[in-house]
C-alpha cells in the first residue's frame, strides 16, 4: 500500500499495475525486447519504452522501513490514545516508546487535535523518500576525473578500477561502475552531461539485459580450413602471447576494416582494406603482421568467413598458422567480439569506414590499446604487452 505512496511517478498514466510493472521489470532483466514485453502486457511498445526509460532502465529498489521507525500499527495507535486523553508520557509507556518520539510524531503530523494515523504514516514514507545526492555531486574531484574519463571513451567499470588503484585507500575517491551508470541514467542527470552518455560504447539512453544474445552467420565452406578444435591447448589458457583473433568490421557503402586482437595482451591492430575479397584481406593483414616479433606470430583464430579462403598463403607469408571456428559459433573468439564493441565507439555502425586512413586507424589502435581493462587487473593492452615480452 505504502509503495504507492512512495513511487508516484508521471508513467502511472499510463495505467499499468503493479502486477504488471514487476512482469515488466523481469521480462526486461531476462533480455526480452520492448515488443515482447508490450504483447504480453497487452500494451503498445511505446508505453514500455516510456516506462523503463524514466528509470534508466534499472529497476527501483523498493524502499524499506527503518527498523526503529514507527509503524502504521503504532500510529494507530497513537490515534486511539489521544481519543483516549491519555497523556504522552501514557502514550510512550505502551509503545515502549520515548516520550520525546511521542511528542515530536504528533506535533509534525498536525498536534492533539489534527493528529490522523495514515496520513501521519503517509507523511513519513514521503519524507523518508528524499533522496539522498550522488557521489558525482558532492565530490567535485571525484566528479571531474569520471566525466573526462567518461569523454575519453572509458566505460564505467574501467574507470571505477582505475580510481581503485589510484586512490586504494580513500574511500571518497572510489566509486562503483553501477554508481556511474545510475548518475547517467536516472540521479540528476545533469551532475554528469547527458552528452557523456554518448561516450558510452553502446551510446544507449537506458540500460540493457545482458542477455541479449546475438546469432552467427552461416557461412561458406573452406578449402583444407584447419578446426580451432586442432589448436594447441598452449592458446586456451592465454598464457603464451602470439596467438591472435580476427574478424572484419563493416561499414557502409561495402566498407572494412580488419580487426587483430591479440589473446594474452588484447592488444589490437587495425588494418584499412580495399574490399572484402580474399586477395585483398590476405595481403593487407600479411602487411600488418609480418613485421612483429617471432614471439608474437604463433596462431591467428578467425571464422568462417570467405576472406581468408587464402589462408595457405598467408601462412607461407607469416608462418602463422590459421584456425577457424565452428560455424555460427563467434564466443569461440570471443575477444575479438568484445574489441570489435569496443572499437564501434570510434566507428559506429554504418560509418563510410574507407574514409579512414592507415594512419586514422593506427590512432584509434593506439587509444583502445592505452585503455585499461578489467581483465587485465585494469592494466592496459600495451602494459600488459609489454609485461610477456619481457
Amino acid at each position: 500500500m505504502l509503495w504507492d505512496v512512495c513511487m508516484t511517478y508521471k508513467i502511472s498514466r499510463k495505467n499499468f499495475t503493479e502486477e504488471q510493472k514487476n512482469t515488466m521489470w523481469n521480462l526486461w532483466s531476462k533480455g526480452k525486447s520492448l515488443s515482447e514485453i508490450g504483447r504480453q502486457l497487452n500494451k503498445r511498445a511505446g508505453s514500455v519504452f516510456c516506462f523503463l526509460q524514466k528509470y534508466g532502465g534499472i529497476r527501483p529498489v523498493k524502499p524499506k522501513r527503518p527498523v526503529r521507525a514507527l509503524t502504521l500499527h503504532e500510529r494507530e495507535e497513537i490515534s486511539r490514545d489521544i481519543s483516549a486523553q491519555l497523556s504522552i508520557r501514557a502514550i510512550a509507556r505502551k509503545l515502549n516508546r520515548c516520550p520525546s518520539t511521542v511528542s515530536r510524531e504528533i506535533n509534525r503530523n498536525g498536534g492533539i487535535a489534527s493528529y490522523r494515523a495514515v496520513l501521519a504514516d503517509k507523511r513519513a514514507w514521503i519524507r523518508a523518500k528524499r533522496p539522498k545526492q550522488c557521489k558525482l555531486q558532492v565530490n567535485i574531484e571525484l566528479r571531474n576525473i569520471v566525466t573526462d574519463k567518461l569523454a575519453n571513451k572509458w566505460s564505467p567499470e574501467q574507470i571505477s578500477g582505475y580510481l581503485k588503484c589510484l586512490f586504494p585507500e580513500d574511500k571518497a575517491m572510489s566509486i562503483s561502475h553501477e554508481s556511474i551508470y545510475k548518475t547517467l541514467y536516472i540521479q540528476s542527470r545533469g551532475t554528469l552531461k547527458k552528452v557523456l552518455q554518448l561516450q558510452l560504447r553502446t551510446q544507449r539512453i537506458m540500460r540493457q539485459s545482458k542477455k541479449f544474445n546475438t546469432k552467427g552467420n552461416a557461412r561458406g565452406s573452406i578449402v583444407d580450413a584447419i578446426s580451432i578444435h586442432d589448436r594447441p591447448k598452449e592458446v586456451d589458457n592465454r598464457a603464451v602471447p602470439g596467438h591472435w583473433e580476427g574478424d572484419l568490421i563493416c561499414g557502409s557503402k561495402r566498407s572494412f576494416v580488419a580487426t587483430l586482437v591479440e589473446r594474452t595482451s588484447r592488444f589490437t591492430l587495425l588494418v584499412r582494406l580495399d574490399g572484402n575479397d580474399t586477395n585483398n584481406v590476405v595481403s593487407a593483414i600479411t602487411k600488418k603482421i609480418i613485421d612483429l616479433p617471432c614471439q608474437l606470430k604463433k596462431s591467428l583464430t578467425w571464422d568462417r568467413g570467405m576472406e581468408l579462403a587464402k589462408h595457405k598463403k598467408f601462412t607461407i607469408d607469416t608462418e602463422i598458422k590459421v584456425y577457424f571456428c565452428d560455424p555460427r559459433s563467434p564466443w569461440q573468439r570471443g575477444t575479438n567480439e568484445n574489441t570489435n564493441r569496443l572499437l564501434r565507439q570510434y566507428m559506429p555502425k554504418k560509418t563510410d569506414l574507407s574514409v579512414y586512413t592507415q594512419s586514422d586507424l593506427d590512432k584509434i589502435a593506439k587509444e583502445l590499446n592505452e585503455r585499461p581493462r578489467k581483465t587485465l587487473k585494469f592494466l592496459s593492452p600495451a602494459e600488459r604487452l609489454e609485461e610477456v615480452l619481457l
